[in-house]
């Protein structure tokens, strides 16, 4: 038990460095002023990076499995910030209906913490974690076997229903 709890105690101070991380990294980027550049030297390589029709460009990056936020990082067609956004919300969830393929899922949520595949089911499930409030959450993504959303869920993280909570 006690190595169990060292575990998870340090798994959260890690989380906590990411987030602070993060906020620290965005205080660092300024809409309209910063450039792809400034943008990687605080965030690193994207995950990938999505062109959008207007020429402008989103860098994902994603804080799973452990981090509970993706960010999508927009770069104007100038090649200046024009956005951050955290996609791991109820908003973007509801954008979310069944038919999207794989990719339309990935381009709004970002990678997901993990993947499974349900032989008996026939269906692949992405899972993200999230917060809600002050809960934390995991938001399911079903995937038929061409790859076509089936349909999402969310529900409370079962890591919180561990003896001694995260």
């Amino acid at each position: 038990m006690a190595r169990w709890w060292a575990a998870v105690t340090g798994a959260m101070a890690a989380l906590g460095l990411l987030v602070g991380c993060d906020s620290q990294r965005i205080a660092q980027l300024e809409v309209g002023v910063s450039t792809e550049a400034d943008v990687r030297a605080q965030f690193g390589e994207p995950a990938a990076v999505h062109p959008e029709p207007d020429g402008s460009k989103t860098l994902e990056y994603p804080r799973q499995p452990e981090g509970q936020v993706n960010y999508m990082i927009t770069l104007g067609p100038d090649g200046r910030l024009r956005r951050i956004d955290q996609v791991l919300r109820e908003e973007v969830f509801a954008q979310l209906t069944p038919g999207l393929d794989k990719a339309q899922v990935r381009r709004l949520l970002g990678r997901p913490a993990t993947t499974q595949f349900y032989v008996l089911k026939n269906e692949e499930l992405w899972e993200w974690r999230y917060l809600n409030g002050p809960e934390s959450r995991v938001f399911h993504a079903s995937f038929d076997p061409e790859g076509r959303l089936l349909h999402t869920a969310s529900q409370l993280d079962p890591r919180e229903a561990m003896p001694g909570g995260k």
